[in-house]
């Protein structure tokens, strides 16, 4: 399996992921001009990691975006279900609990994280609600969740020339950094068919998230979306 569909049977992505995990990192950073870095900051702010405190990392990949948690003294449980991805993280950083998990069957108790995040992950769950609900499971009350993923741009002129490079560009540059260049056009296809902002807060609302809010990053191209668990 090269690339998956948009219907996101779990075992075709997990297969395509598997297969760029040894270049996904650098590839990001390319396709992204660097504006990952950024995004992955904002995470962490938004987050708030503390000493003591659990994280839940889901979607996590190679465990790039659990580092700066573990940094700031949390207890960071770094989550994903391609085992490609996570044999690369730990080739990496041996020391990071790393663990396999389907975000919509989570494998740890319920209230027991101070905070849940998943950054560029959501988009490939086939059941969003359900993931959001099993992540509200899992989170003690008072807990918050931070969810980082691709929208849609506000300012109609910009978003034109976003959907431009993101059809057009984005496939040729894959090609010349990635190990499957199929996968980022999956990619690329998947972000336009996303939820735009308030579509996206509305489900959580609806998976039992309170306090739902979001701001735009790169003029709408990342919505950082938090919300707390009642």
């Amino acid at each position: 399996m090269n690339r998956a569909s948009l219907d996101k049977q779990p075992h075709a992505v997990a297969a395509m992921f598997d297969d760029v995990a040894k270049n996904y990192d650098l590839t990001n950073d390319v396709l992204s001009l660097g504006q990952d870095r950024r995004w992955r900051r904002e995470v962490t702010r938004a987050v708030d990691p503390r000493p003591g405190q659990k994280v839940l990392d889901l979607a996590a990949g190679t465990g790039t975006s659990s580092l700066p948690f573990a940094r700031a003294g949390a207890y960071v449980v770094p989550c994903d279900f391609s085992l490609g991805m996570l044999r690369v993280g730990k080739e990496r950083e041996p020391w990071l609990p790393l663990t396999a998990g389907d975000a919509t069957r989570l494998p740890f108790r319920d209230d027991v994280f101070d905070a849940v995040t998943i950054s560029f992950g959501l988009r490939n769950v086939r059941d969003t609600e359900g993931a959001l609900r099993e992540m509200l499971r899992v989170t003690r009350p008072g807990g918050r969740i931070v969810v980082c993923e691709f929208s849609h741009p506000t300012w109609a002129p910009f978003r034109t020339v976003y959907e431009e490079y993101l059809m057009r560009a984005l496939p040729p540059v894959a090609r010349a950094v990635s190990s499957n260049p199929d996968a980022y056009v999956y990619l690329a296809e998947s972000i336009q068919d996303w939820p735009d902002q308030a579509e996206l807060a509305g489900i959580l609302q609806s998976a039992g998230w309170s306090r739902v809010a979001w701001r735009d990053l790169s003029g709408g191209i990342v919505a950082l979306h938090r919300g707390t668990k009642p």
